[in-house]
């Protein structure tokens, strides 16, 4: 665990905490002002700062600021003064988790770092299962020219235009820009310009000095201070206003910007990655966007395919969602139908990336089974697609001839193309029993099955069939685990629990425990 960092100008509260938590067996290091604490971020994170706001030099709301800026999940405890509650306000207000008002009760502080730093190590936990997961999925041709282009930048500081529609992954792909380029330990900052008001978005970029405007109380830095040797990410820049437009291109130009109300140029080392789902070209024609500031941003142009174009990745990304989401509920993982999966990848999903996200997590909170079927899907989705389109290759099978008085079955919705040829009549199958039917005509013996059933008018088709179907599946995978039920639901893709449940609900013998 890293050590719990204190900053105060004031030795003997130094002294006090420092004692105090030792006796708690919490390592520490301490820090006279704000600067030595940034100084030694560069190299270092706390996992909890403790901060007086009233210091000689940068003031505990400034080092607030910088720390949130670069670490947002760090919790951080400010100290203050009673007689100084616009503080306090001002420093929740900044992200601060508590804070501590002087005199402060050293047992209630030690409880308040105590709670702070289960915050943070909650926080660790997270960001680390983050960190395993793969930055971005795909493996289709398309996905593979955007990794071999991250790739060759990953020594580079040039600057770079990622375009691509709405939800295909933008900032993903800019985070990797920073995480694999030379200033991957400083700061990544990302800013969506359409966002932000006009009227702040300048002060959001460049800061502000004290006094620029009403309510400017504190000079404020701003995210290309922020970003300072570290990576500016800025999103759908072509919304970003005309007239701001010529000072980004400034400090793109020459690397110097002033503070709003401010008379002393500042010097940025920051490389600018930029996004937007819109024509840029089409908006310099308009008069929309600056043509010499397009210039200065299309150094490095990377355009990122839709989910269109992108299709043999849609199981993939699934698949990653829906496990995704099930971690995030504490649920067991649902699984798509081979038919439903290739639904999904006929559609054309305009909301690219993010709407396949957002649609696993509806199907892991609303889907009733843990084998989703086309039905399952949402309305918006399904409405009007009995089939779906052509694209999905049609699946010959054959399919017996209908026993007299009988016609062939016709089952709507049924999830493929078939190509029907006759066939001798075959005896329904015994879905209980070991015989095997040819692999590529069960399901048509399943359907002359259901057919008969219908037919005779036999009550609540579906629930039989379906439990005969399990029933053969448990049974089959149980003989092929010589009945070890954990290794058997293992082989099947189900929980442990699910089939416990199975092998209750229909009775089946044989079952042992590992």
């Amino acid at each position: 665990m890293k050590p719990i960092w204190i900053v105060d100008d004031d030795e003997s509260i130094r002294w006090v905490l420092e004692k105090a938590l030792a006796r708690e067996n919490l390592a520490t290091r301490s820090f006279s002002n704000a600067r030595e604490a940034l100084d030694a971020l560069q190299s270092s994170v706390p996992q909890v700062l403790v901060s007086d706001i009233r210091m000689p030099g940068e003031s505990g709301l400034e080092l607030l600021q910088a720390v949130k800026a670069r670490h947002p999940g760090l919790p951080v405890i400010v100290i203050t003064a009673f007689s100084d509650l616009d503080s306090a306000v001002a420093a929740f207000q900044g992200g601060a988790f508590e804070y501590l008002a002087k005199p402060f009760d050293i047992d209630k502080a030690v409880e308040l770092i105590r709670r702070a730093l289960e915050e943070s190590l909650r926080e660790s936990g997270v960001e680390q299962a983050a960190a395993e997961t793969p930055e971005i999925l795909g493996q289709a041709p398309a996905m593979q020219d955007v990794f071999r282009a991250i790739g060759r930048l990953s020594q580079s500081n040039v600057t770079v235009l990622i375009t691509g529609e709405s939800g295909t992954g933008k900032e993903l792909v800019a985070r990797a820009l920073h995480k694999h380029s030379p200033r991957a330990a400083q700061p990544y900052i990302a800013l969506n310009t359409a966002a932000i008001p006009k009227d702040l978005l300048e002060s959001e970029l460049f800061g502000h000095e004290r006094g620029a405007f009403t309510g400017a109380q504190a000079m404020r830095r701003g995210r290309f201070e922020q970003a300072e040797n570290g990576t500016l990410f800025l999103d759908e820049i072509g919304d970003m206003p005309f007239d701001l437009q010529t000072r980004l291109l400034r400090v793109l130009s020459d690397g110097h910007f002033y503070r709003v109300g401010g008379h002393q140029p500042l010097k940025a080392n920051v490389r600018v990655i930029a996004a937007t789902h819109q024509n840029l070209e089409q908006r310099v024609r308009e008069g929309l966007f600056r043509e010499d500031l397009y210039h200065r941003l299309n150094v490095i142009r990377l355009r990122l395919p839709s989910l269109r174009e992108r299709r043999e990745d849609i199981p993939l990304l699934t698949r990653h969602f829906l496990a995704q989401s099930a971690r995030q509920l504490g649920v067991e993982a649902k699984r798509m139908s081979e038919a439903a999966m290739h639904f999904l990848a006929s559609l054309d999903l305009p909301g690219n990336v993010r709407q396949l996200e957002n649609l696993c997590n509806w199907i892991t909170v609303m889907a009733p089974g843990q084998t989703v079927e086309i039905k399952d899907l949402p309305a918006d989705l399904t409405h009007g697609h009995e089939y779906p389109p052509a694209a999905v290759a049609p699946v010959s099978v054959s399919v017996p001839a209908p026993a007299p008085g009988h016609a062939t079955p016709d089952i709507p919705g049924y999830p493929l193309p078939v190509a029907v040829t006759a066939s001798p009549a075959v005896p329904p199958p015994d879905l209980n029993g070991s015989a095997r039917p040819e692999k590529a005509g069960w399901i048509a013996l399943l359907e002359s099955e259901a057919a008969s059933m219908l037919a005779a008018g036999q009550p609540e088709v579906m629930d039989a069939l379906g439990r005969q179907f399990e029933s053969a599946l448990i049974k089959t995978a149980l003989r092929h685990t010589h009945g070890r039920k954990n290794d058997a639901a293992v082989r099947l893709g189900i929980g442990r629990n699910t089939i416990t449940r199975k092998i209750h609900e229909l009775g089946i013998d044989g079952a042992k425990e590992e």
